[in-house]
Formats: C-alpha cells, structure tokens, sequence
C-alpha cells in the first residue's frame, strides 16, 4: 500500500523517487524521507476515514503560520487521499542543535506572531489537536470560547467513558465560570496550538522550524502554558519573549489554567496519570 502511495506521489510530481525511509517517533501517522535525484521530502500517511481532512487541516493551519510569522514553515508541496490513504508532502528541514542565539530568536518571532491582533476567538473551521477534532466555533470572549470549545467538551468525553464523575462535572462547571476573573483580558492571538518540544526544531540556518500545528485564534498564554508542560524551551526563549511582548502578571501562577486543555485532551488519548492531573486542577481552581 505505501509503494502504491509513493507511485502515486512520484506521478504527481512529475520526479522519480529514487528511495524512501521510514521515521520514527510519530503516534498518528506514518512518517518517510523520500529521496529524488534533487531533493528530499517529508512525507505523512495515515487513514482518511479514521481522520477525515486532517492533512487537510494541517496544510491549512501550516499556511497560516508562514503568513503569520517570521518563523521557518515547513512548505507544503502536495496533499491528497489515495486508495483510502491521505498524504502530506512537505519540504524536509535539516535539524541542528538549539543554542542560546536560536532560543533567542525563537522566542522574539513567536512574541511578534502573538502580537499580531486577530478578529475572534476561534477559526474559521474546525480541525485536529493530534488525532483528537478540535472544535473552534468564533466567540468573542475567550472565557466564553475557552469552556465551549476546549474544557467543557472534553469533560464530557471523560466522564462518558466513565473516567469523571458527577463532581468532576461540578468541578469544572465552576472552575468555567471563574475563567473571566482567571484571566487577564488580552485580544485573540494566531497560536500554534500544541507548541511543546516535538514539534519544533532548530533548523540548519539557526532558525526555528514549526510543524504540527493545532492552530487557531486564542489567548497568547496557551502557547506559551504548552511550552512549559513537557519541560520548556530554554530560559533565553522566554527572556527574548518577554523583551518583544512582556506577558501579564501572573502569568507563571496561570500556567495551571492553560494547561488544563492540553491534560485534558491527553486525558481522553491516553488516560493514565492524565486523568489525575487534570482533576486537580480543576479541584484547585475550580
């Protein structure tokens, strides 16, 4: 099936592709390096019933990241569905180690990107947040936004699967209605949407490379609650930021509340400690 797919992609191309390795470290799709005489390219596959439109999706919200950021994007050279298979093709980028200098400017351009004020909370269609749908109905108040697109809905998958209970609902009813207090009013941001370390690199030319995006228009403190929630960037990251777009009071105090989506969506993945880490938060704040 995957020879079929490359076969496929070579015709479409209108270049020979001389050979094909598969990469490792993807849990949704299936990732290769594809070689031609000329170029490489990254290519994803996974199923188009299972996730419908997801590159798609993704092709969309990497657009919008290049036109809305002076960050590195990966371009896209095709996508299409193929004997119940969708693909994604994109320019490969070469990796480097980050240092300081690449930190620095990482954080300055994603602080410009955030900057940059946006028309609603919300997008202008629903797409992914890895193989989760990610609803992004337009609201005009992140409060608002924030309990019916993001907390509220995963809630109820959890405690349908029997992993919440009743209070857990309670709990999180109330911590929603807090949310107008809990955060500092700021207008919407183009966000990532999943900024955590896997999805960044350091590209060759010292510059940051974006890719997987769960993209949509929210409060600037999601992205930067993601960064903080699998270990952080680098401390010269969130200097530089802060020298471009000083972040709110509070902000550290906050992370909890940003990251409470993100918990939740692993939550429903993957379970596990997930589950117990989101409910406290809610117990705290909620």
């Amino acid at each position: 099936m995957t020879e079929a797919v490359i076969q496929h992609i070579e015709k479409s191309l209108g270049a020979p592709i001389t050979r094909y390795e598969p990469l490792h470290g993807g849990d949704i799709n299936r990732c290769f390096c594809l070689f031609s005489p000329d170029s490489r390219y990254f290519l994803k596959l996974n199923d188009a019933d299972r996730f419908p439109q997801m590159f798609e999706k993704e092709a969309a919200g990497l657009d919008a990241l290049r036109n809305g950021s002076g960050l590195t994007i990966p371009t896209v050279i095709q996508q299409g569905t193929v004997l119940g298979l969708q693909w994604l093709l994109l320019q490969w980028l070469e990796k480097e180690t980050p240092g300081d200098l690449s930190l620095q400017h990482f954080g300055g351009k994603l602080a410009a990107m955030h900057r940059q004020a946006q028309p609603f909370f919300g997008w202008h269609t629903n797409n992914f947040i890895g193989s989760l749908p990610q609803v992004n109905t337009p609201h005009s108040s992140w409060a608002d936004f924030y309990t019916v697109c993001r907390i509220m809905p995963l809630v109820k998958i959890l405690f349908n699967n029997e992993c919440f209970t009743k209070p857990d609902i309670d709990l999180a009813s109330s911590f929603c209605k807090k949310l107008v207090d809990f955060f500092p009013f700021e207008p919407p941001a183009l966000l990532h949407g999943d900024l955590w370390s896997g999805n960044y690199m350091i590209t060759e030319n010292g510059g940051a490379a974006l890719f997987d995006p769960a993209v949509y228009y929210g409060h600037r403190e999601m992205d930067i609650g993601m960064t903080k929630l699998f270990g952080g960037f680098g401390q010269s990251f969130y200097d530089a930021y802060h020298e471009k777009y000083p972040l709110e009071k509070g902000w550290t105090q906050r992370l909890p509340l940003t990251q409470l989506y993100p918990l939740l969506v692993h939550a429903v993945l993957f379970g596990a400690h997930y589950i117990e880490t989101a409910r406290q938060v809610l117990k705290k704040w909620g």
